[in-house]
């Protein structure tokens, strides 16, 4: 059996964001020379997410709208217990609980096996610092 590790590092300029890494984890399964397993991308941060879904702006819009709506930004402790410790994310924490920490992906003949449409995101609810995503990928 093989496997390759390797991290997507990240700083997103915004708060909140929506980064598609399909390209540099199709790289990563590339250079593995996996013909067939899985590859787990997976978000090393409590408050981002990896995600799979279509790379279409007007869904990204809506995402981060439907989460604002869910789990609104307010620094303040009057709103989440979380806030209380100094911390002023505590959205972004319920934002990454709703979009999922990590996906898995198959690889069949050397390469990701998706679905029509389907793409890798990396999704930032606390951003503007360094943050790690981890791609994982074992087989034959």
């Amino acid at each position: 059996m093989k496997s390759a590790t390797k991290y997507l590092s990240f700083n997103t300029p915004g708060r909140v964001g929506f980064v598609n890494i399909t390209e540099s984890v199709e790289k990563i399964v590339a250079e593995s020379r996996v013909q067939e397993g899985f590859c787990l991308v997976n978000a090393m941060h409590i408050t981002a997410s990896v995600f799979i879904n279509d790379d279409e702006s007007g869904l990204h819009e809506d995402y981060a709208r439907w989460l604002e709506q869910l789990a609104p930004f307010d620094a303040s402790a009057a709103r989440y217990a979380h806030n209380r410790t100094g911390e002023d994310n505590a959205d972004a924490h319920l934002k990454r609980q709703l979009m999922g920490r990590e996906v898995v992906v198959a690889i069949t003949k050397g390469r990701l096996d998706f679905g029509p449409w389907e793409r890798i995101f990396y999704g930032e609810f606390d951003g503007r610092r360094p943050k790690r995503v981890l791609v994982k990928v074992i087989g034959e």
